[in-house]
């Protein structure tokens, strides 16, 4: 089973798309707090909704129950807080919202073929990771690798 992330910076259009059609992805779960910012491009929400289902054929849902707080990323986007202290702020966030039954209940039929939609480039300092990582940990009796595209 597959659990998928990826960042829209730095990648066009057609190589954003393309990359979720290689891959076989069934639905883009959008995990940022702000979906419709002028710098989100291509992948504002209703936009991106439109596209994916045209383009690819892929569903698409916005959840913010997966999202830092505006307190979190802005202390963090500001250097007031280290990635380490994003981290174990978002995960005592996520703990809190009690999440780990939410998905369980949401997702647990839909994991295989789910990305992860955020906006960093890369994985390693941005939630969708974190988000992952405490999804396969929650769902630990399956067999779930995480692919970040």
């Amino acid at each position: 089973m597959k659990l998928y992330t990826i960042g829209f910076t730095k990648k066009s259009a057609e190589e954003f798309f393309n990359i979720l059609k290689k891959n076989d992805i069934k639905k883009i779960l959008d995990i940022r707090l702000n979906n419709s910012s002028q710098l989100a491009g291509f992948t504002k929400g209703n936009d991106l909704m439109y596209f994916l289902e045209t383009i690819c054929g892929i569903k698409y849902e916005h959840n913010i129950e997966l999202a830092p707080t505006k307190e979190i990323l802005s202390d963090y986007k500001n250097k007031k807080i280290s990635w380490n202290e994003y981290e174990n702020q978002f995960i005592d966030l996520i703990n809190k919202r009690n999440l780990g039954n939410k998905i369980l209940a949401k997702y647990v039929d839909e994991v295989d073929g789910i990305c992860l939609l955020c906006s960093e480039s890369t994985a390693e300092n941005c939630h969708r990771r974190l988000v992952a990582e405490y999804i396969k940990n929650n769902l630990h009796h399956y067999d779930i690798e995480i692919v970040h595209l």
